[in-house]
């Protein structure tokens, strides 16, 4: 199964088949299950991060929404976490 890393560009390509670049600012991983924390790299200044989950399905990695709210409370729980813990609140 393909692995992500902060700093890698993703096409993805939504419902009505438009395709968006995302950059990955954040991965963890829960019970052998990496999930990502994605910005739109249109966006200038994003205010919100997208959490998408890493499954392999006939060999192919695929990146999926995380449908289960528990599992996806826990992992934002996580990334939330995580970027609180990179901010700087003394900086000007």
């Amino acid at each position: 199964m393909e692995r992500f890393e902060i700093g890698d560009v993703l096409p993805l390509t939504d419902e009505e088949g438009v395709s968006t670049e995302f950059e990955v600012i954040g991965t963890t991983e829960d019970k052998g299950v990496q999930y990502l924390a994605l910005i739109d790299t249109s966006v200038e200044e994003p205010e919100e991060y997208v959490i998408l989950k890493v499954v392999e399905e006939d060999g192919e990695t695929l990146l999926v929404t995380v449908d289960d709210d528990d599992e996806f409370d826990n992992v934002s729980d996580t990334f939330d976490d995580m970027f609180d813990s990179e901010i700087d609140y003394d900086a000007e």
